[in-house]
């Protein structure tokens, strides 16, 4: 999801609202129309509503500081039922806007007997937030790995104190229960007794936790692509790269069955020691372009996890390196991440929640092992993880999640080949909290609402009724 505002033009109340758009939970909301009301909204957009909330910072001390929620709204266009607030994940994106991606998607189903609510989390675009530009400055190409991960490390760390700075009572209060406070006096604020929540990737683990503090507040609840009930960035990393490193062996597999095509080998296993031998090769003997850049064997790493829509195209790339040493000009993703769109948006918020809500190392040599311990366990996908190395001289001490059963209903939904939130997490947080889990065949991150089995979380919606059966994703591609 791309941000409505730049990252140097968000500061603190930056939703530029007409006179009486402001209110608190006890005060009816203010609605405008966002297209003329939120600075970059699409101009097309004529249904979404905008609204602000006012919420403590501190939730143990409501009288103190208040800062503000972004909040959007799409009417039901049937008889209303009631609100369903959603989340898109991150942490750090914007849900401001994920109304109208539902309404255009095949779950358009949801609105016809629910407004659909969408929300900026404290911190993040529209709500009171903390504007930080990045540093780009890069390490010096002929320091070793470690070095180079060190320079990263200490670099963001400084950056990452200086913006903590800025407002340190915001940042340290960025934490996924804030959050889920914050979304229940949003609850209150829309007058509704009880709210349903859909929410993607991190949003699960918010939704998880708003259940847990306020569970007689719920209707039905959603999860897509489910995040470890226990938010910890090791953890993350780890899991990350074992999905990653399945994924290579998968893709393997798909190359050898095509053997006719790409002659890398007729089985999984002579295709995967064809990928290392070419990864080996490359690290010991690189290859510059004519554009100058520079093929190594960390340039054909990061081929070798990706989804299945890319792999065609992957396969062919690769052919091309052995065979001729031509490749097209590619960026380095920084891992696997749970955002496809991390460039598009401050990493700050995201940092921050990540960080003060794991209780993960703050020092570099200690990340710097678990990194080498994974790279170890997967020799792949272990170098992909970054999310531990975020939380290098972070400030705070991490307070982790305690995520518990209620009695709402809760309707879960895994997908079967995912390298960003792993099927495994799914099955941890259903023993956790409870709910039916549905399983999706594909590796695509949050892909629910845009299949045809979107139905089932309509019908979940409207009826409560829950499920555990399979649902078939986007198909495997051919060459």
């Amino acid at each position: 999801m791309r941000p409505l505002l730049s990252a140097a033009v968000v500061t603190s109340s930056v939703l530029a609202l007409c006179t009486g758009g402001v209110a608190s939970a006890a005060a009816p909301l203010g609605w405008r129309p966002c297209a003329t009301t939120a600075a970059g909204w699409d101009p097309e957009d004529q249904r979404t509503e905008c609204a602000v909330v006012r919420v403590p910072l501190d939730h143990a001390h409501p009288g103190g500081r208040q800062i503000e929620i972004a909040v959007s709204r799409l009417k039901a266009t049937a008889d209303r039922r009631g609100v369903i607030l959603v989340n898109p994940g991150g942490p750090g994106q914007q849900g401001v806007t994920m109304p109208r991606h539902l309404a255009e998607s095949k779950a358009a189903g949801l609105n016809a007997h629910h407004d659909l609510i969408g929300f900026d989390p404290r911190g993040i675009g529209y709500s009171t937030a903390v504007a930080c530009e990045r540093d780009e400055t890069q390490p010096d190409p002929a320091l070793s790995p470690k070095e180079r991960a060190r320079f990263t490390a200490e670099r963001d760390s400084r950056r990452n104190r200086e913006c903590f700075d800025r407002d340190p009572d915001l940042v340290r209060s960025l934490t996924t229960e804030n959050v889920a406070r914050d979304m229940d006096v949003v609850r209150a604020a829309l007058g509704e007794a009880k709210i349903g929540y859909y929410g993607v990737s991190w949003g699960t683990g918010l939704g998880a936790v708003y259940r847990t503090l306020f569970d007689g507040h719920v209707d039905r609840m959603l999860l897509d692509s489910v995040v470890p009930p226990v938010l910890d960035v090791r953890t993350m990393d780890d899991g990350q790269a074992n999905a990653g490193e399945n994924t290579f062996h998968e893709f393997a597999a798909w190359i050898a069955r095509y053997d006719t095509v790409y002659h890398f080998g007729a089985t999984q296993t002579a295709v995967a020691q064809a990928l290392l031998d070419l990864r080996a090769e490359l690290a010991a003997h690189p290859r510059t372009l004519p554009d100058g850049s520079v093929v190594d064997g960390d340039t054909v790493n990061m081929m070798y996890a990706n989804p299945r829509r890319e792999w065609a195209g992957l396969a062919r790339q690769l052919g091309s390196i052995r065979d001729a040493g031509a490749v097209a000009a590619r960026e380095r993703p920084d891992g696997l991440g749970w955002d496809a769109d991390v460039r598009r948006y401050d990493p700050f918020p995201q940092t921050a929640l990540l960080c003060n809500d794991s209780p993960s190392a703050r020092d570099f040599e200690t990340v710097w092992r678990h990194h080498e311990e994974r790279a170890g366990r997967f020799p792949v996908a272990g170098r992909f993880g970054l999310y531990e190395q975020r939380c290098v001289g972070w400030p705070t001490s991490g307070t982790p999640w305690d995520v518990r059963p209620g009695s709402s209903a809760v309707q879960l939904v895994g997908h079967l080949y995912e390298p960003v939130t792993p099927i495994g997490w799914a099955y941890e947080m259903r023993a956790r909290i409870g709910g039916d889990l549905m399983t999706i065949e594909d590796d695509a991150h949050g892909s629910l609402q845009d299949l045809p089995c979107a139905d089932d979380a309509v019908t979940f919606f409207d009826t409560g009724r829950t499920t555990t059966s399979g649902c078939a994703g986007a198909p495997v591609p051919k060459p």
